[in-house]
């Protein structure tokens, strides 16, 4: 049987705005014809598809319809413009992208200005885990590390985002002059969040073994670099920002000669769309031009 495109738009509202209530004022609705709707669909598919919760959440049997309901409403409104064979009236096209925090301050942004029709719904997360919003259907396109295409998506590389291991010159003073590498061992770290394993990584490379020193948690890329600024402790920062603040004597490289190169691919749905293919187009330039 065939989804009713209105029970799946209603259940696409009810994931987007995290409760049957906001899904419904979103649509114009009652909240009893919302629910009424997604019984319906949940009957159809056989499963229970929303999780009752605040917000509320696609179980795993939804998470499919989430990524169907995306790619329906990407290519309607597409399709729409298309019929309509004129720019006046154009629907404008929303498009989710999860990106990781450092390339969102850093090159991304830009790329988007290329589009001035779409509205971007941005998600951050370590690029380690970008991969998994796209796998449930959250977002339509992703800058990640996993080299591996999600299944249905296309994949590109982009380049790699370099990283200097750097610290204020007091912290420097205080716990790496003279030291060496094991002082990586123990002067303070600065990580994004938990799911930050950067400067583990940089340290295990320089040290040759897993090291556990003292960590703050700072997540907002630039609050990150100011807490290393401040002297809070050592961390890893973009090259292209890291090397400014070292020429002006605000940072200084820990490790002269030594780096962290991180691969970025971009993912995304594998549809004949206009916009993906634009947006995709517009990142890989503006990666072309930032990353290495």
């Amino acid at each position: 049987m065939a989804f009713d495109p209105v029970q799946l738009a209603t259940f696409q509202a009810v994931i987007e705005h995290g409760s049957f209530d906001a899904a419904a004022r979103a649509l114009h609705v009652t909240p009893s014809a919302v629910s009424q709707r997604i019984k319906a669909l949940e009957q159809i598919v056989g499963q229970v598809l929303v999780r009752r919760a605040r917000p509320c959440a696609p179980t795993d049997a939804g998470r499919p319809l989430v990524r169907l309901g995306g790619q329906l409403a990407l290519l309607e409104n597409e399709a729409l413009d298309a019929a309509r064979g004129t720019l006046s009236g154009r629907t404008r096209t929303s498009v989710a992208v999860v990106v990781n925090a450092d390339s969102l301050d850093g090159w991304f942004l830009p790329a988007l200005a290329a589009l001035p029709d779409v509205d971007f719904d941005l998600h951050t997360d370590d690029e380690g885990h970008t991969a998994e919003l796209l796998r449930d259907g959250t977002v339509m396109a992703a800058v990640t590390t996993d080299r591996v295409a999600v299944q249905g998506c296309r994949v590109h590389r982009l380049g790699a985002m370099r990283y200097l291991a750097v610290a204020a010159p007091e912290c420097h003073a205080a716990w790496f002059a003279g030291r060496g590498p094991a002082a990586f061992a123990t002067a303070p770290m600065i990580r994004f969040n938990r799911k930050d394993t950067l400067q583990h990584r940089f340290a295990r490379t320089v040290v040759r073994r897993d090291v556990d020193p003292p960590t703050h948690f700072v997540p907002a890329s630039a609050s990150f670099t100011e807490a290393i600024r401040l002297g809070l402790g050592w961390g890893l920062v973009p090259e292209a920002s890291a090397r400014t603040d070292i020429a002006r004597g605000r940072l200084v490289d820990l490790a002269d000669g030594h780096h962290l190169d991180v691969p970025l691919y971009w993912q995304y749905w594998r549809l004949e769309s206009t916009v993906l293919s634009a947006l995709t187009a517009a990142v890989r330039t503006a990666a072309a031009t930032a990353l290495r």
